[in-house]
């Protein structure tokens, strides 16, 4: 017997929801794990003040500066270049041996583990620039591991433009940069940011390379420069969860929730931006 065609596609859409709910529902019972726990901990004096007494008590202060520094220098450092190597990739680069290569060294790049991205910054950075543990040799490290995806977004956005605003472009005199600069790019940016605040938040909330590069395990202080060492959010969450011994439950969780609070309004902000330059598309 032959199923009716509707009842094949209303069976495929109650799996694909039973799928969704089934990914949903772990992640909000673990967000609200995590707010219930560390609400309490939440305060101004947590937010603004320095840690004291074994990072027991006080606040984050550093620890969530570092992590702003580290974020800013890590977009500094990749959004030019990736953006700059994806627009390379789709609108100058031959579809040859080369190009095809090097876009499979960078999908394996991005799927490098972050620890490796850690070492390498070490002996680069680090060791032989002599740049030490400070905040420039961590962006720098950061920086270099979200290339990859900066670079991929970057190129599957502009390729996802239509042909047609080239085609016009080149047909009224304009040069291809002209064209990239003025109506290409315009249009691909709502993709553009998606990767770029993929590949931010991914570096917000690393561990391994800012271990190796520039994380202080106790520094009650500001840093002062870019060449100083600073703490950063997912380091320090590490060590008071696991090196502190007597360390409050609550001070942890309050920590993670700040971290995530930080990478959550990264997306909204990319949200709110990328809604108001596709209202702007023309396509």
């Amino acid at each position: 017997m032959r199923v009716p065609r509707y009842t094949t596609q209303k069976v495929a859409f109650g799996i694909i929801t039973a799928a969704a709910v089934g990914v949903v529902i772990p992640l909000v019972l673990v967000i609200a794990y995590i707010v219930v726990q560390g609400i309490g901990a939440i305060s101004w004096e947590f937010i603004s003040a320095m840690p004291r007494s074994g990072m027991r008590e006080g606040g984050i202060l550093p620890a969530l500066v570092g992590t702003i520094w580290l974020t800013i220098g890590t977009a500094v450092t990749s959004i030019p270049f990736g953006v700059g190597a994806g627009i390379y990739l789709s609108e100058y680069a031959a579809d040859n041996s080369l190009t095809r290569t090097i876009r499979l060294a960078i999908i394996n790049l991005a799927g490098v583990p972050s620890v490796v991205y850690g070492l390498f910054g070490l002996g680069l950075f680090v060791i032989f620039l002599r740049f030490g543990m400070s905040i420039v040799a961590g962006s720098l490290t950061l920086g270099i591991m979200t290339l990859p995806v900066i670079i991929s977004t970057t190129e599957q956005a502009l390729a996802s433009v239509p042909q047609s605003f080239r085609i016009v472009n080149a047909s009224l005199g304009g040069t291809t940069w002209q064209g990239i600069r003025k109506v290409t790019l315009r249009q691909a940016l709502p993709g553009i940011i998606t990767g770029v605040i993929l590949g931010l938040e991914r570096a917000a909330g690393e561990t391994a390379p800012i271990l190796f590069t520039v994380a202080a395990f106790y520094l009650p202080r500001l840093p002062h420069s870019a060449l100083d060492q600073t703490m950063a959010l997912p380091y320090h969450l590490f060590v008071i969860s696991t090196q502190v011994p007597g360390m409050p439950i609550q001070i942890q969780y309050g920590t993670a929730l700040v971290l995530m609070v930080f990478v959550l309004t990264m997306n909204l902000l990319a949200t709110l931006i990328r809604r108001y330059f596709r209202r702007r598309r023309q396509w």
